[in-house]
């Protein structure tokens, strides 16, 4: 779990400093017009690691730690000597690939801005449904859990009509494309995960 813990640990602190440091919160976000027009390609990366507030660092490295663990564990199950690799791997290409279609949005737009490690993270939690499928899920405003692959399907189906509709200032894209990535990628390490999947389910 070192790996969840050190992505927690370097998250929190640059976020901190971020929010207290109006001049690297605004070299470090993602700016769509400046990662075009400026070279800044390093925001593509650099956007994770800093949040919109203390409420939302919180929460994004909360499900980062309830899910994160898992995806190690189950990394170093299947891929012994190289699950902290392909680990970093999923968590960098969730960050990266989850603000590709808002920069091909808005990258004309000087007022476009993102923050938040939020695509990552919806990385690792779909990870970790197609790893652990019989898992159950809770949230804060619903009482009792809710199984992985119905909050996965329930996930895209929101986070798709909320991308569509728009206009909350969150970014839905990045969920949904993150989430992608996870699957995307767990099964591309292991394509006969997606058995095990549904073995698991009781589907085959």
């Amino acid at each position: 779990m070192v790996i969840t813990y050190l992505i927690i640990f370097i998250t929190a602190v640059v976020s901190v400093f971020a929010l207290n440091n109006e001049e690297l919160f605004a070299k470090l976000k993602f700016n769509a017009y400046d990662a075009k027009h400026a070279n800044h390609w390093y925001r593509f990366f650099t956007y994770g690691f800093v949040h919109a507030g203390y409420v939302h660092l919180f929460i994004n490295m909360l499900v980062l730690y309830s899910f994160g663990v898992i995806v190690e564990t189950y990394f170093n199950l299947y891929f012994p000597g190289k699950a902290g690799f392909y680990y970093i791997l999923l968590y960098l290409g969730g960050l990266i690939l989850a603000i590709i279609p808002a920069f091909g949005k808005h990258k004309n737009d000087v007022f476009y801005n993102a923050v938040g490690a939020s695509g990552a993270v919806a990385a690792v939690v779909f990870a970790s449904i197609i790893l652990y499928p019989t898992g159950e899920i809770f949230l804060f405003f619903i009482p009792v859990p809710i199984p992985a692959p119905i909050f996965g399907i329930l996930y895209v189906a929101y986070e798709y009509y909320m991308a569509k509709r728009g206009g909350d200032n969150i970014g839905h894209d990045a969920h949904l494309w993150g989430a992608i990535f996870g699957v995307i990628f767990t099964l591309a390490l292991k394509p006969g995960l997606a058995l095990i999947f549904l073995q698991q389910l009781g589907l085959v």
